[in-house]
């Protein structure tokens, strides 16, 4: 029998109308919702299903909605006999993640994700504010090496190398301004695009300090569960065995870099060892993490599967 490896995904895969085909074909994946949306004390569903692309971008409610998502696709798969064996999540990905470790309970991670929005938002809006009504972000860079990357990002002011997203892809956090200036040297250095992504913040880079900081005292009375099944850090590029290392990283995560590539090639290495089948699921909405799957050069013969839809899901 395969085993099963979760790719959870992040902020900025959020799109108007996500899921709603899976609830209504999973009453599974539906209670989930019903459920976020009792602890939330929002409506998740009519955010995901009637909200706008600008509302549904916010921090405090694309974090809420991805999450719901996820958990909602993982119910659906349980349903039909699969479940996860071993987890990882990109970036926000990381909290549906610890909830399929075990790390936290449902309850835990809908109120942490809840928290973690809120205060992520409010850090941005504080940003914008300071760089005149001019929003912070992140930008995609594709067709230059990582270290090209981290060079031109080092001589803009306050712009940061943040998502190791693959050996040609690799994602700016920075000001509005700074952006704009790395976007244009990363273009005279030869990228095929510098892309600004539909995201609230500068996320993974010193900027977000602020709201590390209030996310530890956030999260000071929350349980953090040593993980169930084999659990990898963004942080770290590496397993985490620790409950106690899992939320100092969880702190960690909001001003450090994403180590996406370590961490395939770490997931890779410990599927190939095991001499076990295992299969690849990316459980939630859109194909992104599909897609740096395929260019980590490190999985030929091992294909990663999106599953965002009833379709998708009816089709394992």
């Amino acid at each position: 029998m395969a085993k099963y490896a979760f790719l959870f995904p992040g902020q900025g895969a959020q799109v108007p109308g996500m899921m709603k085909d899976v609830c209504d074909a999973f009453p599974e994946s539906a209670k989930v919702l019903d459920e976020v949306s009792a602890i939330w004390g929002k409506d998740v569903k009519k955010l995901m299903w009637e909200a706008d692309a600008a509302e549904l971008s916010r921090s405090d409610n694309s974090q809420m909605a991805i999450t719901a998502s996820s958990i909602a696709v993982m119910k659906a798969l349980e349903s039909k006999g699969i479940k996860a064996d071993a987890a990882m999540g990109f970036s926000l990905g990381e909290f549906p993640a610890l909830y399929a470790a075990g790390v936290l309970s449902f309850e835990d991670v809908i109120k942490v994700v809840a928290k973690r929005g809120s205060i992520m938002q409010a850090v941005c809006e504080q940003i914008a504010k300071e760089n005149e009504g001019h929003a912070p972000g992140m930008s995609a860079v594709i067709g230059l090496t990582q270290d090209q990357v981290k060079e031109i990002a080092s001589k803009c002011d306050n712009v940061y190398a943040a998502n190791m997203n693959s050996p040609k892809q690799t994602v700016m956090s920075g000001t509005f301004d700074g952006l704009t200036q790395a976007e244009n040297l990363c273009k005279e250095a030869g990228a095929r695009r510098a892309l600004r992504l539909a995201v609230a913040g500068p996320f993974h880079c010193p900027l977000m300090q602020r709201a590390a900081d209030e996310f530890e005292k956030a999260i000071a009375d929350v349980t953090f569960n040593d993980p169930v099944i084999p659990l990898f850090s963004n942080v770290t590029g590496k397993q985490a065995t620790s409950g106690t290392e899992i939320k100092k990283n969880a702190v960690l995560h909001l001003t450090n870099p994403v180590l996406w590539t370590s961490e395939e090639k770490v997931l890779y290495d410990m599927m190939k060892a095991s001499g076990e089948e295992w299969k690849v699921l990316e459980t939630g909405v859109g194909k992104v993490l599909n897609g740096l799957w395929i260019k980590s050069e490190i999985a030929e013969g091992l294909e990663c599967t999106s599953v965002n839809t009833a379709e998708t899901i009816n089709e394992l």
